[in-house]
């Protein structure tokens, strides 16, 4: 057996099915290998691009991704991508073919070690036939035990010599033993003692507690505190169907009239969420809370620089279960926010502008938001992406839907399309949508042709602006000239088209709702080129440029 053919069946006995990235000469032999053992192959334009897509098809899926890239300048093209991932805590394998060891000399000799650790990724390397079955291993128990991307680097030369090893591959996931983490029991009644002492609870969910299933758990303590829910941008409108004193996104991105309520919170009780500076407005937004958090990681620095006043290492399911016991064991019942008068205040922040901005071949994009999230049905899967037309969808997209948001993650923008593909072929291929800018689409535009190619129903939904919106509005309220960042687009509905998915471009509120229905009736690779004014300034962008809340 060729060294290659092991690092094939090693990849498969890992339960590598998806593989996203493009043939050379340092990687042919493998993905020929993987080809012959039944693993779907997806050739991309471009190899960070296919990061982006394993990035997307590991948060989808729950497993780490695979990208695969030749070597030197096709490493090298993953940069990106790859600090993206990394960000964003995603464990994914790249494996990377190499030059032969010691060939400094070889055109596309680069140095991939130290070129891993600028990127933020692990690095292991096969130095020789006898541990290519170990560095498979140690990379997927790298990848899914600390969630991060890990880099496999294999040079030609030792790829191609042979092995005689018979060993049966033993996978990672025979090695990784999970199991609930117990809450100290003494935190608990901690945590209990600050529940009772307070009027006004807040429960705050993150992305941990959404990944730990501990939805009812957190409904029955929101039940038992007289709690409002709020979540992270990473856990937008979970659970948002399933209470009435749901709140929305806690943070720069929440709207006045939730603001106003939080603000009275005595207690905070954060479950999977690491309470990051956006999330509690560096403390502003609860001045006088006390902070109970749970989290499986040992500790956890609060973007008030503090930390929590109870802190519960804990799963979120057996901190949050042992949590309510104690309270209704200590009989402590909370009415706390749970009136009728805070459902009413909270029913505003759902209420329509009085007017929409009406410009001539234009639409206001708070209106084109409510169009998209009354068109598209729920179970359609949502991804949005960075820069500020996506402050309008992170802020008022309000149906319960699986939403995954790439803001903040390494600040890049064109990454969320490549997310969303991936994650879209990790479903299955089910028909989801993305929300994106021109500026950011147009940066990736040719995997919009990969996504027909294997005919991904993927709904590309771009915010046009005809520039780079964030910049247009900064360079604005900073007195700079903001036609600087406008760049024109050619129609991209029609270029949809010539790379032969569907497409339309928009310019009235109901060309956008026959080009949604067309969508919903036959679901295929789409682009709906949404043409928006520059005359609305998102709210968090009113809020840093000009102190003003809206």
């Amino acid at each position: 057996m060729k060294v290659y053919e092991a690092l094939a069946e090693a990849f498969v006995r890992e339960g590598t099915t998806d593989v996203f990235g493009m043939m050379g000469d340092a990687n042919m032999h493998w993905m020929a290998a993987l080809a012959d053992r039944g693993v779907r192959l997806y050739e991309v334009r471009h190899e960070g691009s296919g990061l982006g897509m394993a990035d997307g098809w590991a948060r989808g899926s729950g497993q780490p991704g695979v990208v695969t890239t030749t070597s030197g300048p096709g490493v090298s093209q993953l940069a990106t991508s790859m600090l993206c991932a990394s960000r964003a805590r995603t464990p994914l394998v790249a494996f990377c073919g190499e030059t032969p060891l010691g060939d400094e000399g070889a055109t596309q000799y680069l140095d991939q070690r130290r070129f891993a650790a600028a990127i933020e990724c692990e690095f292991l390397q096969v130095t020789r036939p006898e541990n290519a079955n170990e560095t498979v291993r140690q990379a997927f128990y790298l990848a899914r035990t600390t969630s991060r991307p890990v880099m496999i680097s294999a040079p030609f030369d030792v790829q191609v010599a042979e092995l005689d090893d018979d060993e049966d591959y033993v996978p990672s996931t025979a090695l990784i033993r999970t199991q609930r983490l117990l809450p100290d029991p003494a935190a608990v009644q901690d945590a209990a003692a600050l529940v009772a002492d307070a009027k006004r609870v807040v429960v705050i969910a993150g992305r941990g507690a959404r990944r730990a299933g501990a939805g009812e758990e957190i409904l029955a303590l929101q039940e038992q505190t007289g709690a409002l829910l709020a979540t992270t941008l990473q856990a937008k409108n979970w659970l948002c169907d399933r209470t009435d004193f749901h709140v929305g996104l806690s943070g720069l991105f929440g709207d006045k009239a939730s603001m106003e309520l939080l603000q009275e919170a005595d207690c905070v009780i954060a479950v999977g969420a690491s309470l990051n500076h956006y999330t509690i407005e560096s403390g502003y937004l609860y001045p006088e809370a006390k902070y109970i958090q749970i989290d499986t990681a040992p500790h956890l620095v609060m973007g008030n620089g503090r930390t929590a006043d109870c802190y519960l290492q804990a799963d979120a399911v057996t901190a949050l279960t042992a949590l309510t016991r104690t309270l209704k064991d200590r009989d402590v019942k909370l009415t706390g926010y749970h009136t009728d008068t805070v459902r009413g205040h909270l029913s505003a922040r759902l209420a329509e502008p009085e007017e929409y901005v009406s410009q001539p071949g234009l639409l206001d994009p708070r209106e084109a938001i409510r169009i998209l999230d009354d068109e598209l049905p729920g179970e359609m899967g949502l991804v949005l992406g960075s820069g500020h037309q996506t402050d309008f969808g992170t802020m008022l997209f309000q149906r319960s839907r699986d939403v995954l948001s790439n803001y903040g993650m390494f600040g890049a923008i064109g990454q969320a399309p490549l997310i969303a593909l991936g994650q879209l072929i990790a479903h299955g291929s089910k028909p989801g949508f993305v929300v994106e800018g021109d500026a950011s689409f147009l940066m990736h535009l040719p995997e919009f042709e990969t996504a027909v190619r294997y005919q991904v129903p993927l709904l590309v939904v771009v915010m046009n602006d005809q520039g780079l919106g964030a910049e247009y509005h900064k360079a604005r309220a900073k007195g700079l000239d903001p036609e600087l960042a406008t760049i024109t687009t050619p129609e991209l509905g029609t270029v949809a088209q010539a790379l032969g998915g569907g497409g339309a471009t928009v310019r009235t509120p109901q060309e956008l709702r026959t080009a949604l229905a067309e969508y919903v009736h036959t679901p295929r690779p789409t682009v709906i080129d949404v043409r928006i004014t520059r005359e609305v300034l998102s709210t968090p962008y009113r809020r840093i440029q000009y102190g003003e809340d809206v």
